[in-house]
């Protein structure tokens, strides 16, 4: 399997939950917001024997008029029409901004892939709105015949795909495996971000249960070490992919 990394750039986010761009050969550490992260925004596409997939979809911002994921796809030699699958983790904005066009958030920005996500996830993101969803961007998703919302806690897509429902970051986030040819790729998105949360102990307070999500982290690891996963982070500045 081909893992290519879409970075967005880097960004610092604070309890406003606004993701400001940050520079940091121009810009000074210390001069970010006291409390705020630094992340990077950085959805993946994996390339099979059978598809083109899609692990989150950034926050969908626009340069020029093309929206910045379909650029960063087009850069890697993928065009966005080949796209065969989309597999969302939840919908926070930052890992969701790109699931429909930016002109009007009336048609879904992939045309021939399939949406992969939890319906429970769906509901919760319209119940509680902004500022950590944007429903008016999400609302092409309710009805369109290319959403599969999954409505078990575990199951399989394609028989190589497998998905649970975690409840640590968020209450419905789910997490994924993709195993092919004796090869698995793991993606946590938000309940496993960042490399070093997978070798601290480390309870987050943005996350809805920490404490689940740290053990899960722990559990995780271990069992990536002995069965040589390969890790994708959503979040790390620095390491996007880790493979033992």
């Amino acid at each position: 399997m081909k893992i290519i990394p879409l970075s967005e750039g880097t960004f610092t986010i604070d309890k406003s939950k606004l993701f400001i761009p940050f520079d940091q050969k121009n810009e000074d550490l210390q001069s970010r917001p006291v409390g705020s992260l630094l992340v990077e925004i950085q959805p993946f596409v994996i390339v099979t024997s059978k598809d083109i997939l899609l692990l989150d979809m950034g926050l969908g911002f626009s340069h020029n008029g093309k929206m910045q994921i379909h650029q960063n796809l087009i850069n890697a030699g993928i065009e966005p029409s080949q796209v065969t699958k989309v597999l969302l983790t939840h919908l926070h904005k930052d890992h969701a901004g790109g699931v429909s066009e930016e002109s009007d958030h009336k048609k879904l920005s992939f045309p021939n892939a399939l949406y992969y996500l939890q319906e429970r996830e769906l509901n919760f993101a319209f119940e509680t709105g902004m500022p950590s969803f944007i429903p008016g961007e999400l609302e092409v998703l309710k009805n369109s015949g290319q959403v599969i919302l999954l409505n078990e806690d575990t199951g399989t897509i394609d028989e190589y795909i497998s998905y649970e429902l975690t409840g640590a970051h968020s209450p419905f986030h789910q997490v994924l495996w993709i195993k092919e040819k004796g090869e698995t790729i793991f993606f946590g998105g938000d309940d496993a971000p960042q490399l070093q949360q997978m070798k601290h102990r480390f309870i987050a307070k943005y996350d809805f249960d920490g404490k689940k999500a740290m053990e899960l982290r722990r559990k995780w690891w271990g069992q990536g070490q002995q069965e040589k996963w390969t890790f994708l982070f959503y979040h790390d500045v620095k390491n996007p992919v880790w493979k033992f």
